[in-house]
């Protein structure tokens, strides 16, 4: 079901923004078009400011930095009352004990998300429908390819994560994921890609001797990826919890 709120523009959001490289000011650049204001920008240079009385006048905070520093800028956003949305990848794992307590027990909002595409959450409802399949098919071995920019520093990525624990889900023969090599045959290896400033493309086959099926999502800049942030911006702002894309699109 595609959510209404995509076509919503009536209302006004106060958007923090923490994290100013390129996919925040994506960020900026379509929150702003969809009428919403932007009330306070972190960045590495002014980490004081998450105590700011602007950061605290937030609705929503949109968190888009690193592994290392997302769990405390989450933090930060729940010691100011602030609901947050976060792509950070690589931390949440970690940490997913405790953020589940405070949205469930302490009334704080998460929406986290290895990738916030629309064209991400299409793909990976047709990678579990397809792994479902093929757990009828075991002749066909399954693989996958993930290619990023360079300056990505988690690898395999979140996404490639994520779509591989759809497969293992579905697929019997598989038990676990494997970084480039599989070591076991219920292994399914993720095989990762730097270079240039590719925005992200993974791929998933499944190869026999016969033949082979592969599917692939290729984004094309980081628009899609900013829009779907806005929108879990704007869903977290009438919604409180642990919250993800599967609760934003719900195929």
């Amino acid at each position: 079901m595609f959510p209404k709120i995509l076509h919503n523009k009536s209302f006004n959001m106060k958007i923090a923004l923490i994290g100013y490289g390129k996919m925040g000011k994506e960020i900026e650049k379509i929150a702003c078009s969809r009428g919403h204001s932007i009330v306070c920008i972190i960045d590495r240079e002014n980490q004081a400011d998450l105590h700011s009385e602007a950061f605290q006048s937030a609705d929503v905070a949109i968190e888009f930095t690193s592994p290392m520093a997302a769990y405390a800028n989450c933090m930060a956003c729940f010691n100011a009352n602030v609901k947050v949305v976060s792509g950070s990848t690589g931390w949440l794992e970690q940490h997913l004990a405790e953020m589940t307590d405070f949205c469930t027990n302490k009334g704080k909002t998460l929406f986290w998300s290895s990738n916030f595409s629309l064209g991400v959450s299409i793909f990976s409802a047709l990678n579990k429908h397809l792994a479902h399949i093929m757990n009828n098919f075991p002749t066909y071995e399954v693989s996958m390819t993930e290619t990023h920019h360079t300056h990505k520093l988690d690898a395999p990525s979140g996404t490639a994560i994520t779509l591989a624990e759809q497969v293992i889900q579905e697929l019997d023969r598989k038990e676990s994921w494997s970084k480039e090599t599989a070591l076991t045959p219920t292994q399914l290896p993720i095989h990762s890609i730097r270079q240039g400033e590719v925005p992200g493309i993974h791929t998933i086959q499944y190869d026999s001797p016969a033949d082979s099926i592969t599917i692939t999502h290729d984004a094309k800049n980081r628009s899609g990826f900013a829009l779907g942030a806005v929108l879990a911006a704007e869903y977290s702002n009438l919604h409180q919890g642990l919250l993800g894309m599967n609760d934003l699109f719900q195929f």
